[in-house]
């Protein structure tokens, strides 16, 4: 009789530690019905990333929720998705006149976006041209 439930027991423990890593996924399995999309945003004056020291830098992330410290994170990430994640596709207004003046932002994103890798890095003329962008990915 001591062996039968010595058996028992054992045969308990083992469908808990095999099976018991089972439920734990299942439970999990609604939050990576999204793809992660979370990013770092930075802006600095200087010529290039690897030279100026950020001045200002926000997070955005898109999913499941937009949220982050961005100021306009639901509008960034409406936006991020408009274009497919492709930051070359945002483009300045028609209609915002900026002077000559050479007096160069970095902006800078780094992380994730729908589960691709990000690496972005373009410089503007000076802060007018950067403001121009008909978006809020970078208003911050």
């Amino acid at each position: 009789m001591r062996n039968t439930a010595r058996w028992a027991a054992a045969l308990g423990l083992t469908a808990a530690a095999v099976c018991g890593p089972l439920t734990g996924s299942a439970v999990a399995a609604p939050a990576s019905l999204y793809a992660p999309s979370a990013l770092v945003l930075t802006t600095g004056h200087g010529d290039s990333a690897t030279t100026v020291t950020p001045e200002r830098a926000v997070t955005l992330s898109c999913a499941p929720a937009a949220t982050g410290t961005h100021p306009a994170a639901a509008a960034a990430c409406a936006e991020l998705r408009g274009v497919s994640g492709d930051f070359t596709a945002l483009k300045a207004r028609p209609d915002v006149h900026c002077t000559r003046l050479y007096d160069p932002v970095v902006v800078t994103v780094q992380g994730v976006w729908q589960g691709q890798r990000v690496a972005y890095e373009r410089t503007f003329g000076n802060a007018c041209a950067k403001d121009a962008l008909n978006s809020s990915v970078f208003a911050f």
